[in-house]
């Protein structure tokens, strides 16, 4: 059974909101090991043109270079635009199948870091595919840097150059709109409410990073990554907003559910009722998109009182 085959079963049972969890995972902070572990180049061989993509971000990327006719796969993540759903399923960019990505005769990987596992990549080592490690960095000089990395990687450095000043241009737009704001409000970015415990975002995680971008605060500091949180580290925390995910199914929370939360309740969030959806390959990405998702996370914030 081809990998493509065995995903359809999943994407029929789980539908869109289980396709949004795993666009989410890789854009925690990235976890040791993976393509790590590969032996990397800088560049795919001259004249590449039977690319694999693993990564929402570096998808984006390559069509908004105007570089996607050299795709021939993606990965799960790869979400958008839409015309890249046209494209092969590899998979899940931390549970490779070598064999599904092996299927497409690629000349060529391109993998953001953290992508594996590392069996799959030995495998793929082994068949001597070469392979572009991509850096992730949750922070504007990340998103210019993988531009950058992408351009490079595909022989086309001076069109990513290009494409990267302006999307420097814009994320110091996105950030100056919150300049003037003073009181900077807390926000709690919860990945799931199973069963009433809150999974939330600390820092070095896109979170983290969005919420900054945005002139906000992460509520929670006091660790890296995700993590289950206590009752009382969300009443400590006292967020003036949850932020969320929009999702759909059974994966969504609605807002009775959320605020009925007695540690949630127990904030300024809670009391106010106030929670921010917003999609979350465009909220999480970090790629050409990021910086209108800066501002539209700013305005819901802030309102007025930014500077547009």
């Amino acid at each position: 059974m081809s990998l493509r085959t065995s995903r359809r079963g999943i994407a029929r049972a789980s539908a869109i909101g289980f396709t949004l969890v795993l666009t989410l995972v890789p854009l925690l902070a990235p976890p040791p090991g993976g393509l790590a572990m590969a032996s990397q180049v800088e560049a795919l061989p001259s004249g590449a043109q039977r690319v694999v993509s693993v990564g929402g971000s570096i998808t984006e990327i390559l069509y908004a270079l105007g570089e996607e006719d050299r795709l021939v796969a993606r990965d799960s993540t790869s979400l958008y635009p839409q015309e890249a759903l046209s494209l092969p399923d590899v998979g899940y960019m931390r549970a490779l199948s070598p064999e599904g990505v092996l299927s497409v005769n690629p000349d060529g990987i391109l993998a953001l870091e953290g992508s594996g596992p590392p069996e799959a990549i030995q495998v793929l080592e082994k068949a001597s595919v070469p392979m572009v490690v991509i850096p992730e960095r949750f922070d504007s000089q990340g998103i210019v840097d993988k531009i950058t990395a992408v351009g490079q990687a595909i022989g086309e450095p001076e069109k990513a150059e290009a494409f990267a000043a302006k999307v420097a241009g814009d994320l110091d737009a996105a950030k100056k709109i919150t300049a003037g704001v003073e009181d900077r409000k807390k926000v709690l970015f919860i990945l799931s409410l199973q069963g009433g415990k809150i999974l939330a975002s600390g820092t070095g995680s896109a979170a983290n990073g969005i919420i900054e971008l945005a002139g906000g605060e992460n509520a929670i500091i006091g660790y890296s990554g995700y993590k289950q949180l206590t009752d009382e580290a969300v009443i400590e925390a006292q967020p003036d907003v949850v932020l969320m995910m929009d999702r759909e199914g059974d994966l969504s929370i609605d807002e009775n559910e959320l605020f009925s939360n007695p540690a949630i309740a127990a904030t300024p969030a809670g009391m106010n009722r106030q929670v921010i959806r917003m999609d979350g390959l465009y909220l999480l990405g970090f790629g050409p998109r990021t910086a209108a998702a800066v501002k539209d996370l700013a305005v819901r914030l802030y309102g007025d009182e930014i500077t547009n």
